[in-house]
């Protein structure tokens, strides 16, 4: 949401679109973002707390970013009327690292960044991408190199993006649990996975402050949370999609974490 559990680029395009929406405000929080995100705000508008930056609130307009790695809290708010809706885009590392490799190295992350709709006009790169992505004609190696333009346009506003974040224990788990959400992933099988002792496996994951269940549990969630935003997929299916046995046991986790019923995300009317 991806928000934290955004979809997964094309592996030929190298970037995904997707639309997102919501009707009912809701915080999530420590939502985790494997790949770059970019978020363009279309109508209502949203609250991040970034641990670097502090609070930041994107407007109609605006595009914020979620370098690859970030864990954050977020607030969705619709405005009277009408619902939270967003245009979210991922790019591989690749590409990331294609524009952003030669960097100089700080030792303090970049957070969370936001671009203004009155002074860096942002739409105008999201009508790119999009342009780029659906134009079927452009030969594979053209659209590539187009997709770098929006990534340049971000370093020449002053973004900062790292290059990598693949070696982390969260963004490894997670990109192994995203591989097949439905299969019941146990410790054992998951040490073995990365040539390690169960003891071994622990310990790796506790550098990210959270451990095997929570890790697993929250991909799973975050997944279900982006379904809900971005498709018009039944509850039922997304919960069987996200590793759950059943709908209920879903609709329960899901509340427990974000405070709020699954539903809720599509209708304010239930």
């Amino acid at each position: 949401m991806q928000n934290g559990a955004a979809p997964i680029p094309d592996p030929i395009s190298k970037v995904s679109i997707f639309s997102i929406t919501q009707a009912t405000t809701a915080t999530f929080t420590d939502l985790y973002f494997r790949l770059t995100f970019l978020c363009f705000i279309q109508t209502g508008s949203k609250r991040v707390l970034c641990p670097t930056n502090g609070e930041l609130i994107g407007e109609p307009g605006d595009l914020i970013i979620f370098p690859p790695g970030s864990l954050v809290t977020m607030e969705n708010r619709p405005i009277l009327n009408d619902r939270y809706r967003a245009d979210g885009v991922c790019f591989t590392h690749d590409l990331v690292d294609a524009v952003f490799i030669d960097q100089r190295p700080r030792s303090d992350p970049p957070g969370i960044q936001i671009l203004r709709t009155d002074s860096q006009r942002p739409s105008e790169i999201l009508g790119l991408i999009k342009d780029t992505v659906n134009n079927e004609g452009l030969p594979l190696p053209i659209k590539q190199h187009r997709l770098l333009e929006p990534l340049i346009w971000l370093r020449h506003n002053g973004v900062r993006l790292p290059t990598r974040d693949e070696e982390q224990p969260l963004s490894k788990l997670r990109r192994l649990i995203e591989t097949d959400l439905s299969h019941p992933w146990r410790i054992p099988e998951v040490a073995e996975y990365f040539a390690m002792s169960e003891a071994t496996l622990r310990r790796w994951l506790m550098k990210s402050g959270q451990g095997f269940s929570k890790i697993l549990l929250n991909t799973r969630l975050e997944n279900g949370l982006t379904l809900l935003q971005t498709t018009g997929t039944p509850i039922s299916q997304i919960a069987l999609e996200s590793g759950f046995k059943t709908p209920s046991h879903f609709s329960d986790s899901f509340r427990k974490r974000f405070g709020i019923a699954p539903k809720l995300i599509r209708s304010a009317n239930d």
